[in-house]
């Protein structure tokens, strides 16, 4: 097999960087020997010195400004390996670890890796260029870190190459979760697709939609801000702008950026919440810029700076406004605490990291909190050197305490326990003392399996390599005088809700609704977003729901329709009402009113009857047709008068079918009996001889009567039996149902008002040939005023019915029954009631015969001019009188008949 080496190199630079590189050790930040060794990286300095601005040569640069919360993620390490060897976990083996500053830059960071690569006990650190690293033994058996996932991921990708575990405590990148590019890669923390998930959620529930995000311009800066953007248009939440500042300080353009970020966000008036993605050394410069422009905003802070005291105790932080991040959840870290406490008796000969931080509190340790973090972080190494030869050594072993951001740190002790437990499984039947008892690769799927108890919770990866423990929600509050970072929720990543201790945290978080940062206004119940012309979905107009639609939630996309057709609601509804049924109720003033008509009808039918019974022989009486026939013809007007209460109340099916059938027959009725009256007179006060044997052969008062009313009887069954009214619930009203009666057919109903207008029509024409009678006794005049008033009445209902609408349509028919009803009864029996009472002198025997002796005679002379002029004077003189004489034998009137006979004889 064909082997390369590879050397790593090291070259000395000036004096303005962190430590100095003679030779590969040198480059080694902190080590510790050990039977097994874990490598360690970390960004213990944040920024990399680059003297020009292109790199000419491949010289790894060097590294300022120290990292306190990063330098404190080493000592965490370190802490849990002493730990491990300290305890009985391992039985005898020991832990070694090279932990390494990536100065927050791939390319240093590849050249750690490359030195882990290297093969195990080889003094020139040579890699070996193999096709199968089954039995290949590095350096080291497993890697912590890195800081950032920028450098995870090119990390990830060199080791995956021997398979080597690599275990972040805080790259949370989503795209790490993917085991086909980075195989070897596992995290003790949850991955950024809960984190902005999160994050989404708060800003739904605190009810925004109009936000901004701020992001570094490198790997992990733009997956978060993919990932995000994903998780806020699932809530409905709008990014208003977006700002990238370049991923490292040493970019000339970074301080350009920032101020056309501040200047965005100074712009974007409604967007008062500012999602930030950057490392804590960005948003320490970004954040001193807002304060010069008096920003006042609500933050989010990404896991990287939640928790970093650095920010938290920048002068003059509170008048950004307020931050809300999320940290990762942490555990019980109070012997790290105790082990921070004894660390200036720690030896410094291997942990470079720990000697320049003595050096800094030399130098540093006599200002202020924020003061002395700022010199720790700024401080050049030539600075350093000069003064650390004046000063005595302060330790100051608050200052790291003050500074721990507990997730970090226990997330980092985590996955030493995690590769801890790892090994021991490889351990149970090899002597892990010898190097080469294990391989990286049998670690890594040991690792794969490996369960840690943690205050008796078990927790170990998923298949994605995660550990999806949950975050703190935190909120950074002013007491006394001081920013402090307390945690405010948790946020459950299997459940996605966030869980509060108390009412106090839950009121905290209720608080934070009373910022507004919306596009548009919230649409109100009964209102609905309207879309303009802005690409935004959150940015709308709120126009009202139309009528029969309603909503009843804030922000609403669109109005519910009132699904059933007996709810509408109005413009501007958050519900639907019932409808009310209308219908001519019997308490309507209208209803009574037809009602008192009614019922007067009724009245006068029954004063007729009594009057009629009481003058049974007087000649008016006879002279109307008897008794019966007036009993029939009132009963008849009774029945249409009663059947105008079917017309009110509420519809039933009985009502619907019984109304029409009920005032058809009887109005039939009526005007039958009224049809054989003017037969009758016609045929009496005839004395046109051919039409007198026409009118005797048509004249059978019986039959005609039955016949005519049959006739009605069998269309009203026709109409009940093939297309019977119904009960219909009309809603051409909006707000209310009109319970009315569907005729069933128009046709039919059509066919039963025709049928009476017919008879009517018949009615009419009898009568007005025999309107010249005596004056007194002129029925035939009043039955053709009364078939006249009919048909006034029902010509004008016919339009006004088509027309009208509504619960009053009923009303209409019932008028126009009434007026027809009261029209013909008044003239039928009125001018005889009145003869009958106010004038009796006409209503005797002798009155009735003088004045038809005088009607008769004038009569018969015209008759018998008439005669003589067309034939012979006394041949039909002689017949039409003895006509006339034997018409009115046949209509029963002997009086008359006499006076006839005798006026016959001396005409002869």
């Amino acid at each position: 097999m064909a082997l390369v080496s590879f050397l790593i190199p090291c070259i000395a630079i000036s004096t303005d960087i962190a430590y100095s590189c003679q030779n590969t050790d040198d480059f080694m930040g902190a080590s510790s020997p050990g039977d097994i060794v874990i490598g360690g990286l970390f960004a213990v300095h944040n920024e990399m010195l680059h003297p020009e601005e292109h790199p000419i040569k491949p010289v790894i640069q060097n590294c300022a400004s120290f990292e306190i919360q990063v330098f404190l993620q080493t000592l965490a390490m370190i802490h849990a390996i002493e730990m491990i060897n300290n305890s009985t976990l391992l039985s005898g083996v020991t832990l070694g670890y090279e932990i390494y500053d990536t100065c927050a830059e791939v390319t240093r960071a590849m050249a750690s890796a490359l030195r882990f690569l290297s093969k195990f006990n080889s003094s020139k650190d040579i890699v070996e260029f193999k096709c199968n690293y089954s039995d290949y033994i590095p350096r080291i058996k497993a890697v912590i870190g890195a800081s950032y996932s920028e450098v995870s991921m090119a990390v990830s990708r060199l080791l995956a190459l021997q398979l080597i575990p690599q275990v972040s405590p805080a790259s949370s990148a989503e795209i790490l979760s993917d085991k086909i590019r980075f195989p070897s890669f596992l995290r003790t923390i949850p991955s950024d697709f809960y984190q902005t998930r999160a994050m989404a959620r708060l800003i739904c529930e605190s009810e925004w939609n109009w936000i901004g995000v701020i992001a570094t311009d490198d790997d992990n800066g733009r997956f978060a801000l993919e990932s995000f953007g994903v998780q806020a248009m699932a809530n409905n939440v709008c990014i208003a702008f977006k700002e990238m500042l370049p991923a490292y300080l040493s970019d000339n353009t970074f301080n350009t950026k920032v101020d056309q970020a501040i200047e965005k966000i100074v712009k974007e008036t409604r967007v008062n919440v500012i999602v930030v993605f950057m490392r804590q050394f960005h948003v320490l410069k970004l954040f001193n810029k807002a304060i010069e422009k008096n920003v006042n905003k609500i933050w989010i802070a990404s896991d990287n700076w939640s928790a970093a005291v650095k920010i938290s105790t920048i002068p003059s932080i509170k008048q950004l406004g307020t931050v809300v991040g999320f940290g990762f959840k942490s555990g019980n870290i109070s012997t790290f605490h105790d082990f921070l406490r004894t660390l200036h008796e720690k030896p410094t000969e291997n942990n470079k990291f720990l000697h320049e931080y003595i050096m800094l509190l030399s130098v540093c340790a006599h200002l202020e909190y924020h003061d002395f973090q700022m010199c720790i972080s700024n401080q050049s190494q030539e600075n350093l050197t000069q003064n650390a030869e004046n000063k005595h050594q302060i330790w100051r072993d608050d200052f790291l305490i003050a500074n721990t951001e507990p997730g970090f740190i226990y997330s980092t002790i985590l996955a030493v326990h995690a590769i801890a437990h790892a090994i021991k499984g490889q351990c149970k039947d090899r002597n892990c003392k010898d190097p080469s008892a294990f391989t990286p690769w049998e670690l890594l799927e040991e690792l794969k399996k490996v369960t840690v108890l943690d205050d008796d919770k078990e927790i170990k990866f998923d298949s994605k390599g995660d550990m999806n423990t949950n975050y703190d929600v935190l909120l950074w509050k002013e007491i006394d005088g001081h920013m402090e970072i307390t945690t405010m929720a948790e946020y459950n990543t299997e459940t996605g809700h966030f869980v509060f201790e108390d009412e106090e945290k839950r009121k905290e978080f209720l608080d934070l609704k009373k910022v507004q940062s919306t596009c548009s206004q919230h649409c109100r119940p009964g209102q609905m977003k309207k879309v303009t012309e802005s690409p935004h979905t959150c940015c709308y107009e709120c126009v009202y729901c139309p009528e029969n639609h309603y909503s009843n939630q804030t922000d609403i996309d669109y109005c519910y329709q009132c699904t059933n057709k007996t709810y509408w609601a109005p413009m501007n509804s958050t519900t639907c009402y019932k409808k009310t049924i209308h219908f001519l109720n019997w308490t309507d003033w209208f209803a009574i009113f037809l009602l008192l008509l009614s019922a007067f009808g009724i009245v006068l039918i029954l004063a007729i009857s009594v009057i009629f019974t009481k003058n049974l022989n007087t000649p008016v009486v006879k002279a109307s047709g008897g008794l019966t026939v007036c009993y029939i013809i009132l009963f008849s007007h009774f029945l249409i008068f009663l059947s105008t209460s079917f017309f009110m109340g509420e519809p039933t099916e009985f009502k619907c079918k019984t109304r029409q059938a009920l005032f058809g027959v009887s109005f039939a009725l009526c005007v039958s009996c009224i049809l054989i009256k003017s037969l009758k007179i016609l045929v009496a006060f005839s004395f046109d001889p051919k039409l007198q044997n026409f009118l005797k052969c048509v004249y059978k008062p019986i039959p005609i009567v039955v016949t005519c009313t049959g006739i009605q009887v069998i269309i009203c069954t026709f109409w009940l039996i093939f297309r019977t009214p119904f009960v219909n619930q009309n809603f051409s009203i909006p707000r209310a149902i009109i319970l009315e009666c569907n005729e069933g057919s128009i046709v039919a109903f059509g066919i039963m008002l025709g049928y009476i207008a017919a008879l009517a029509f018949i009615c009419f024409i009898f009568a007005f040939k025999g309107r010249k009678l005596p004056e007194n006794y002129n029925e035939a005049k009043f039955i053709t005023f009364g078939m006249l008033i009919y048909f006034i009445a029902w010509i004008v209902f016919i339009p006004v019915y088509a027309t009208t609408f509504g619960k009053y349509l009923p009303a209409v028919e019932i008028i126009v029954v009434l007026i027809s009803n009261y029209g013909i009864l008044c003239c039928t029996f009125l001018p005889k009631c009145y003869i009958i009472i106010y004038k009796q002198e006409t209503n005797t025997k002798s009155a009735f015969l003088k004045m038809i002796y005088t009607y008769s005679s004038k009569s018969a002379s015209s008759v018998a001019v008439s005669q003589i002029s067309l034939d012979s004077k006394s041949s039909s003189s002689r017949a039409t009188i003895s006509d006339s004489c034997e018409s009115f034998q046949h209509l029963k009137f002997p009086l008359f008949t006499r006076l006839i006979m005798n006026e016959r004889d001396r005409s002869i």
